[in-house]
């Protein structure tokens, strides 16, 4: 296992190495000026072109990107146009937020998903079966920017219960989690039932069910553990893209998050900040994967054996 995760761990340097030279060539090829940007319009074009080089804006592409990955090895991930402050402690301002939001939504999803996806493979083409898949289905339809709206307008505008904006407290945070939670239960619903339907169906089920077992330990001890390799694929996958920041959830409830903190940084072309911000993503996505393989041997023993 250990030799498992150190292999793991190294494979993920040539991935952010990519990452990091997809997302150079982006900003080196968007128009725009970085000396502009913090300068300003009015700005003298000595300054200008003084600025230029000291940033050397003015090197050849390789020997910028160069200079790019050296910082990023050093944790320099540079300054901020906007506010002069270090990326690194920008976004790590912003990056308990996102992750508190991304924690809560994925709790609602699986806390709704699982045990309704494992009722409509227990009781499949029920009336229950076919109400929930209707709704997961119309979970999934739904923009989450809408469904956010409309949340703001029935809890918020017309009942009055809930803020609108903002993540100072518990309050704050049940309209934003239930907007992304909702939405990804649908997609949990839809792989744990199909999976439960899979494995409900195998021949140990039956050899399990002639023994003499209670239901519900069949389900529980034996189906729901070997159906939740593909769910939790899709539980860690949920996870990761919303620590890349739930953009529109974020940028509807004014969340101080990574998601809108990118939106403005991008309007404002503060680079600096959407370099650090793209890697960071990619750098959490990457362990978040690695944490769902490890949890592959924990839960199914034939994935542990492999790793003996």
């Amino acid at each position: 296992m250990h030799k498992y995760i150190i292999r793991r761990l190294l494979l993920m340097l040539p991935v952010l190495l990519g990452v990091m030279l997809i997302i150079f060539t982006l900003m080196y090829i968007t128009p725009g000026d970085p000396a502009t940007a913090m300068l300003g319009e009015r700005a003298r074009p000595e300054d200008l072109a003084a600025l230029r080089t000291e940033m050397g804006l003015n090197d050849p592409f390789l020997v910028q990107f160069g200079n790019f990955v050296v910082r990023v090895i050093n944790l320099d991930l540079g300054t901020s146009y906007s506010t002069k402050r270090p990326v690194f402690d920008e976004i790590a301002d912003r990056f308990p937020t996102t992750m508190l939001l991304s924690g809560l939504a994925v709790l609602i999803a699986v806390a709704m998903g699982i045990p309704l996806g494992i009722i409509c493979a227990t009781k499949q083409y029920s009336v229950f079966d076919n109400v929930a898949s209707v709704l997961g289905l119309i979970g999934l339809s739904i923009p989450n920017f809408w469904q956010g709206l409309m949340f703001i307008m029935l809890f918020s505008v017309t009942l009055g219960w809930l803020p609108a904006s903002g993540f100072a407290g518990p309050r704050y945070w049940i309209l934003p989690a239930l907007t992304i939670g909702t939405s990804t239960a649908g997609t949990i619903m839809r792989f744990t039932r199909s999976s439960m339907l899979e494995v409900i169906r195998q021949d140990y089920i039956r050899t399990a069910r002639a023994k003499g077992q209670k239901e519900s330990t069949i389900i529980v001890r034996h189906a729901l553990t070997n159906a939740l390799i593909p769910v939790i694929t899709v539980v860690g996958l949920q996870f990761g893209l919303l620590l890349g920041g739930a953009v529109l959830t974020e940028t509807v409830f004014a969340i101080p998050g990574i998601g809108n903190y990118m939106v403005q940084s991008i309007r404002s072309r503060d680079y600096p900040i959407i370099q650090g911000g793209v890697l960071l993503i990619a750098i959490m996505f990457s362990f978040v994967n690695l944490l769902v393989d490890i949890l592959y041997a924990y839960v199914d023993p034939r994935v542990r054996s492999q790793y003996k």
